[in-house]
């Protein structure tokens, strides 16, 4: 897809800004847990003397409830106002002053924080993020003041961004029971009535060892690791835990449709079909050949919508396709496009949907099946090159509650998928009972600079 949906766009983002070494082959995960119930994942990369530290919560926009949306993105900011030992400020700059770099984004499904540093300089780390995770001051003067920055960015992100808020509206329509129906920063309603009592239970609740998740990857020994998480985390008290409820999405029953109208310079088209994902697919190999059906679709100049929509009939000027394997719940296989001058939105929706039809009714030949699976491990090769990418993967997959050792088996599964199954899965899922299109509907522009370009990933701290 042009623009990749969800977290996948941030861990792209996040990867380009804090590249790794060369080529990394395959390393052992080393995995612990502390007596308070603290998960540890401790892969070693010797290549450069450097080390990088995540820490994931298992707590994001999918955990919030009507009325609290958006609260896990305002504690992510609230996570650098302050604790006794270090007041606002002293967490960025003491990082600083090590010569690391570091930030935090928070997902539907997960909240992360991380550091990358000189190997040595990992305790910093530790110590900074244990004092934290039970320690914050949370003072209301501060609270109030990074509410109003959040709904500042829900205004220029959403607002202010058509195809943003065009995707928001999309996602209420095409989830109605799932947790994925709201957005991860909110709507502006429950930002304005969230109270500083709501994001102190939230923080008691969910900031916690026995719900946290550290990755450390790098120059390291695990065991001096372990050492430091012991010294650091293990002395912190865990909480009482409630798994949240399941809140599946309901059975769709027919298409559904829906059209934005905001100030923009171009329509936009927006479909989606609900699918599983590796922690809820009936079939295990499902998930990988609804990957490989959408690198079909949108991998690369060769792939089919920019070589047949894009370039070949120049129905659209842009057009794209996006799945990620790794939600906690149902997702969506998405495809969207702008039309080309000349064509319309109605002209769009069908090239997309013959596009479709052609996965159901014939076998992807070999020769595209075997382009799509060369691209597809070449780039998870590529991504492994970074030390952060690799704690990125181990993350994700722990704290959404699949098993880490998956990373290892995504290349041997992917060159697995034959073209049945791909033809199985667009059969099975991409049908119109699973369908939600929106359209982007412009209106004229009432002001210079709206319709920019649009993020949809999670929600991040800058600072």
């Amino acid at each position: 897809m042009r623009r990749k949906p969800r977290i996948t766009f941030f861990i792209l983002i996040l990867v380009m800004l804090l590249p790794g070494t060369s080529a990394a082959g395959t390393r052992a995960v080393h995995e612990f847990t502390l007596d308070n119930g603290l998960k540890l994942l401790v892969r070693e990369d010797h290549r450069a003397p450097v080390v990088v530290s995540q820490i994931w919560y298992k707590v994001g926009s999918s955990y919030e409830h009507d009325g609290i949306t958006g609260i896990s993105h305002v504690l992510e900011h609230m996570m650098f106002k302050g604790t006794e030992k270090h007041p606002a400020g002293e967490f960025s700059r003491i990082i600083s002053e090590n010569g690391g770099r570091e930030n935090a984004f928070t997902g539907r499904d997960y909240t992360a924080y991380f550091q990358q540093l000189e190997k040595s300089r990992l305790e910093v780390s530790f110590r900074l993020e244990a004092d934290r995770m039970r320690n914050l001051l949370l003072p209301e003067d501060e609270f109030r003041k990074e509410v109003k920055v959040v709904m500042e960015e829900r205004r220029l992100r959403t607002e202010d961004n058509p195809e943003a808020l065009t995707y928001e509206q999309f996602m209420a329509a095409a989830f109605v029971s799932s947790p994925y129906h709201h957005p991860v920063i909110g709507w502006m309603d429950d930002l304005e009535n969230l109270t500083i009592e709501d994001l102190k239970a939230w923080y008691r609740k969910w900031y916690a060892p026995n719900n946290a998740t550290l990755v450390v990857v790098g120059d390291v020994d695990p065991q001096a690791v372990l050492a430091l998480a012991k010294k650091h985390f293990g002395p912190l008290q865990p909480s009482r835990l409630t798994p949240p409820k399941p809140r599946r999405e309901v059975p769709q029953r027919g298409l559904r449709r829906l059209t934005v109208k905001a100030p923009a310079q171009l329509p936009y088209l927006l479909m989606g079909y609900k699918v599983p994902v590796l922690k809820t697919a009936a079939e295990d190999w499902e998930p990988y050949a609804l990957e490989v059906l959408a690198g079909v679709l949108d991998g690369g100049a060769s792939a089919r919508l920019a070589r047949e929509l894009v370039r070949g009939r120049q129905i659209a000027a842009s057009a794209g396709a996006g799945y990620s394997l790794t939600a906690r719940q149902d997702d969506l296989l998405m495809l969207d496009g702008t039309p080309a001058p000349g064509h319309d939105i109605a002209t769009l929706e069908t090239a997309l949907r013959d596009q479709v039809r052609r996965l159901r009714e014939e076998p992807v030949s070999a020769g595209e099946l075997d382009r799509v699976k060369a691209q597809v491990v070449a780039n998870d090769v590529y991504q492994r090159d970074s030390v952060f990418y690799q704690a990125m993967q181990l993350g994700i997959l722990e704290t959404v509650g699949l098993d880490w050792r998956l990373a290892e088996e995504y290349v041997a599964r992917i060159r697995a998928v034959t073209a049945e199954q791909v033809q199985a899965v667009a059969r099975k899922y991409l049908v119109d009972d699973r369908l939600t299109i929106a359209v982007l509907e412009p209106l004229p522009m009432d002001k210079p600079g709206r319709g920019g370009g649009l993020s949809r990933g999670g929600a991040g701290h800058g600072h």
